[in-house]
């Protein structure tokens, strides 16, 4: 067990809580389909994270953040993403409101979007949401270092401090989408989820313009 892995826990339990894209995206998803899209979008936002931790740990991270081309390509398609995804929430709210007209609402239905969120689609959005965001990438890059004590194996170390991120972070979701069951049920019949959709929506909108713009 790493040395200094009590204050590391400390400080990841820290990060995970704080809100931020993942959080706004499983709330998101969990309004549309309840708590089991919520959880496995945290799975697959996990999952995402998953793969940054192990790029990091032998050592390909280290080559995206080396690359400035690489990192814009990769940051730009995120913000892109979240963007998309964001505007698609405030649309699909705004469809379903005018779903008292008989027409607009079988053409809102045949539209993808407003298909229910399967497992599938819940999972990926998750997963595409990390894994296009190399903000997590250079996160492990500088702090995964910071608790490997001297005279510890690098790469075991590091591992085992990834693990622990991964596995906080998927403790942390499940509590989430079980605290989102229940609030979904009772936000749909009051409509204030509908509200709430589009304030999610639009912060994912502004936190893919500010990717976008933010510099390396």
């Amino acid at each position: 067990m790493p040395d200094l892995i009590v204050p590391y826990v400390a400080l990841i339990v820290l990060l995970t809580i704080t809100p931020g894209p993942d959080m706004l995206l499983v709330l998101r998803n969990g309004l549309r389909g309840g708590g089991e899209a919520a959880w496995l979008t945290g799975v697959g936002c996990c999952a995402g994270i998953a793969v940054h931790a192990v790029a990091a740990t032998v050592g390909l991270s280290a080559l995206l953040a080396a690359s400035a081309e690489a990192f814009t390509v990769l940051k730009i398609a995120g913000a892109a993403y979240l963007i998309w995804l964001g505007l698609s929430s405030i649309a699909g709210t705004l469809r379903r409101r005018r779903g008292d007209d008989e027409t607009l609402a079988s053409l809102a239905r045949s539209e993808p979007e407003r298909a229910p969120l399967d497992a599938r689609g819940a999972f990926r959005q998750g997963l595409l949401s990390n894994l296009l965001n190399p903000k997590i990438a250079i996160l492990f890059l500088t702090l995964l270092p910071q608790f490997v004590a001297a005279g510890e194996p690098r790469v075991q170390t590091t591992a085992i401090l990834a693990a622990a991120f991964i596995a906080i972070g998927l403790l942390w979701m499940r509590l989430l989408s079980l605290l989102i069951e229940p609030a979904a049920r009772l936000l749909k019949r009051a409509r204030i989820g509908e509200w709430i959709e589009r304030v999610t929506g639009a912060v994912l909108v502004a936190i893919g313009v500010g990717v976008a713009l933010e510099r390396r």
